[in-house]
């Protein structure tokens, strides 16, 4: 056992008020109490309903370090069970998505439970006979997550059978999923395709710290959006020439300084907060022609203006999503280890929406986050440069103290300047708080 699972207090004290220590990103042993007890005891996003709209349809992924199955069921109901026979541990299914049935079949010994996890079939089960089985955990089924909840199609779930409560977790977080979700006339997300997956090098809290982080765009953006910027700029144009959908995506990540402190951040307690409280990278997009018009006629101009108005750069749902609501957009960040994280990033279709909207949606996560992108690479030398440099100790610990209030409380909710790293500080707080919860 290390200095780490022996020790609470030994893991508490990696986080202080300002800075963290570099073992929260390189230490094998921090990485594998995360998987244990963080990912166990916060409730992390699975999935979507729209993935699984028939009885049997199916969705896999995994939560910290253990593979789940997202399952409609034949009541209708949506279950996340553990990809796991409770007979001799085989995963059941392999494939991302597909159509289970009525039955998970076990590709081993054919074990069969039905889509709600229980037990369908064991084959020569009279070989159990008097051996007691029907008092070990094997024969209740498929094990299934401590706490599953649907909230406006997004689906989440805790693996610990006990803890924090949805509402208590999420609280007044969840209105960037109900905008995100406000933008469809008819109240209605589909997710639009398999996502865009790219391997980072990285520990998974690089990824997540980075996205309330405003203070890199222009300069770690220089390189390519800048780039962009400076060429279409010296191009000759046509007068009148609006500004291409690519370049109004692209454009903005070179912005000010005063730009991003501007656009202020928004923390909530347990580690959730967001970046583009007064405007965003988001709020400039060219209208597309009959979309408000839609809102209008399911919202009443009123209240479509209020809905679209709400421009959010990125909100952090501690510890694995970030979504954009304007372009209706998640990336999930998946760990793999201390220092490898897959990013996964969905895009969604607003029901009842031109389709331009989609287009507009496709084309950022292209451009942004593809494994074939133009800007994501500069972050992507970043966390490599950061990984490598944390593996030194020549320094044992990583500032978070720009823009520090002394007194800032972990569990307020409280507007600041767009540029401060008080969003990473709620993180960590968070992070110190659930990876201890059911440690002795």
């Amino acid at each position: 056992m290390g200095k780490y699972a022996a020790d609470r207090e030994a893991l508490a004290a990696l986080v202080r008020p300002a800075e963290v220590h570099r073992d929260v990103y390189v230490d094998d042993e921090v990485f594998a109490l995360e998987m244990r007890h963080l990912f166990a005891n916060t409730w992390c996003y699975v999935g979507h309903e729209s993935e699984v709209p028939a009885s049997g349809d199916f969705a896999t992924t995994e939560i910290g370090a253990r593979p789940v199955i997202m399952v409609r069921g034949e009541d209708g109901t949506i279950r996340v069970l553990h990809n796991r026979c409770p007979h001799k541990g085989t995963r059941l299914v392999t494939e991302r998505s597909g159509n289970a049935g009525r039955h998970f079949r076990c590709p081993y010994h054919a074990w069969t439970f039905r889509t709600d996890g229980c037990v369908y079939a064991i084959p020569l089960r009279r070989g159990y006979d008097g051996t007691g089985l029907e008092e070990r955990a094997a024969a209740r089924g498929i094990a299934r997550a401590g706490a599953v909840h649907c909230y406006r199609g997004f689906v989440f779930a805790r693996l610990a059978e006990t803890g924090i409560g949805f509402d208590e977790y999420f609280g007044e977080s969840l209105s960037s999923l109900d905008n995100m979700v406000d933008r469809s006339p008819a109240g209605r997300l589909e997710v639009a395709g398999p996502p865009l997956r790219y391997l980072h090098r990285c520990n998974w809290k690089m990824v997540v710290e980075n996205q309330t982080d405003a203070c890199h765009p222009m300069v770690a953006h220089e390189s390519s959006a800048g780039t962009a910027v400076r060429l279409w700029e010296g191009m000759q144009k046509p007068e009148g020439t609006g500004k291409p959908m690519a370049m109004e995506v692209i454009a903005p990540f070179v912005s000010r300084y005063e730009f991003f402190e501007e656009m202020g951040i928004r923390v909530w307690p347990n580690g959730h907060g967001h970046t583009g409280v007064h405007h965003s990278i988001h709020s400039d997009y060219s209208a597309i022609p009959g979309y408000f018009e839609g809102m209008a006629k399911a919202w009443g101009e009123e209240r479509a203006r209020a809905i679209l108005g709400e421009n959010r750069h990125n909100t952090v749902y501690f510890p694995n999503i970030m979504v954009k609501g304007p372009i209706q957009l998640l990336r999930r960040f998946q760990p793999l280890a201390a220092d490898r994280t897959l990013v996964e990033s969905f895009v969604f279709r607003l029901v009842g929406a031109p389709d331009m909207l989609l287009e507009r949606t496709v084309m950022y996560n292209r451009l942004i986050n593809a494994p074939t992108s133009i800007v994501g690479h500069d972050d992507l030398e970043i966390y490599e440069r950061m990984q490598a440099g944390l593996a030194s100790d020549a320094l044992d610990w990583v500032n978070l103290e720009r823009l520090l209030d002394r007194e800032e409380e972990h569990d307020a909710t409280e507007i600041v300047n767009g540029t401060s790293e008080r969003q990473m500080r709620n993180q960590f707080a968070a992070w110190k708080r659930f990876i201890t919860m059911t440690m002795q």
